[in-house]
């Protein structure tokens, strides 16, 4: 069920009276190893789980998951990697919560199916555990984010979206000639999650996406639970790739907030094609009417007078981009074309390769870790998203992204559906810092942050 107009104004009023996280409510632990469980071991846990088994200060205490074949991957993964081998939890749905009962953990992280992320979150913290790290999204409505965030709250504890895209290297190489101002005072902004998993929605877990023979229900596969969202929704359903660097950038929840929303969709129809085209008109799934719209667009206000555009673009055929855009009064940088343009130094009305730029102003973050990010998920930026969330929990300090940025990025799926299905009207954004955004300061990779 997703929240309507009344309780959208509901929740705000019941925010007002919430507590705000400040890191010095943080108990100052410092600790040489970190105790960390592993809810989900699928693909993505076990990105996560290599790079913790790849670290000396971690020690992977458990492991999770509902799917045999996968715990018997992860297992192995331990075993190669020489270290002591973790307790494994398996059985029903809900058998994380033996991991969580656990009394030697000091951090899980989760990376299940969307709809298990709050209830996951939410255990974890009536647990005493302090640190908890999330694959995105956050929640599935907009009352899932004000639970997490209320929860966060009151235990004061620290929930980071694992979002790998804020470390990519040319995106925080544009974040670190942003703060030089090197493009001048920001003002508008796009990115996005445009990506062909058509494939990806329907496989049998052992089939090349690409093969043409792609239905069925056998081996791990995200057909298993993604692709029911594209039948039953129709919003941006994946944001915070594209929005995360994006509220970095523009200092949202610090100094900064989205104040309005408004989305748009076509109508759905790539995957019906792809169904036709790859099982016939006579397969099962010929019959399915998909809600969500091939290519979803929505757009943000910014307190500060920033606009955003996002997109959404999974249903059809189309290269992998992100999108991005950074725009501002003295020029802009877009990766689709790896250019930029700099007035007064670039050639006039010209696009220039950002290849130079973006070498000169590589973030100190890439200059310092890109040895140990070498080789590993995502071009590295998986590195980098999980090294500041152990070294966050080692510290005892504040995660550089906290819940309130998790709770604004992720609720922008539940904020567009309402949009879309109330004929595009703009609808206010919430303010999960309970106006702590006016005094808040970004500390995100600074040029001296681990």
């Amino acid at each position: 069920m997703h929240p309507t107009r009344r309780h959208f104004l509901q929740s705000g009023a019941v925010l007002a009276a919430g507590l705000f996280i400040a890191p010095e409510q943080l108990a100052a632990k410092t600790r040489n190893k970190v105790r960390i469980g592993l809810i989900g071991v699928g693909l993505r846990g076990q990105n996560h789980l290599e790079l913790a088994l790849a670290r000396d200060d971690v020690q992977v205490v458990a492991l999770c998951d509902t799917d045999a074949g996968m715990l018997r991957d992860s297992i192995a993964m331990v075993t190669d990697a020489g270290k002591k081998m973790p307790e494994i939890v398996t059985g029903d749905p809900y058998a994380y919560r033996k991991l969580l009962d656990r009394r030697n953990l000091d951090a899980v992280v989760i990376s299940t199916p969307w709809e298990w992320h709050k209830p996951m979150i939410l255990d974890a913290l009536d647990r005493g555990i302090r640190y908890v790290g999330t694959e995105v999204v956050l929640g599935l409505t907009l009352q899932d984010h004000w639970d997490v965030v209320r929860a966060a709250e009151k235990h004061g504890a620290q929930v980071m979206m694992l979002e790998n895209v804020c470390y990519r290297r040319d995106v925080i190489a544009v974040m670190n000639m942003v703060r030089q101002g090197l493009f001048g005072d920001l003002l508008h902004l796009q990115g996005g999650y445009q990506h062909d998993l058509r494939g990806v929605k329907f496989n049998d877990g052992k089939t090349p996406y690409d093969s043409g023979v792609e239905f069925g229900d056998k081996g791990y596969s995200e057909a298993r639970w993604r692709t029911q969202h594209s039948i039953e929704r129709n919003g941006d359903l994946y944001p915070t790739h594209g929005i995360g660097p994006i509220a970095m950038m523009t200092d949202i929840n610090r100094g900064n907030r989205f104040t309005r929303l408004s989305a748009y969709a076509t109508r759905a129809q790539g995957l019906h094609d792809y169904v036709l085209a790859k099982g016939g008109k006579d397969h099962p799934n010929a019959a399915v009417r998909f809600k969500l719209g091939d290519v979803v667009t929505t757009q943000i206000a910014c307190a500060n007078g920033e606009t955003v555009l996002l997109q959404h673009d999974t249903s059809l055929p189309r290269p992998y981009s992100l999108g991005f855009r950074v725009q501002g009064s003295k020029g802009l940088w877009m990766d689709i074309n790896q250019s930029l343009h700099i007035e007064g130094i670039s050639p006039r009305h010209k696009w220039e390769p950002a290849a130079p730029w973006l070498e000169k102003y590589d973030h100190p973050l890439w200059k310092k870790y890109a040895a140990d990010a070498d080789g590993t998920g995502h071009g590295g930026m998986d590195f980098f998203v999980l090294h500041a969330f152990i070294e966050s929990a080692k510290r005892g300090i504040a995660t550089p992204q906290d819940v309130y940025d998790a709770a604004a990025w992720s609720a922008i799926t539940p904020l567009s559906e309402l949009s879309i299905a109330e004929g595009n009207r703009a609808v206010d954004f919430p303010d999960f810092t309970n106006g702590a955004w006016r005094t808040r300061k970004n500390t995100f990779a600074r040029t001296d942050a681990f």
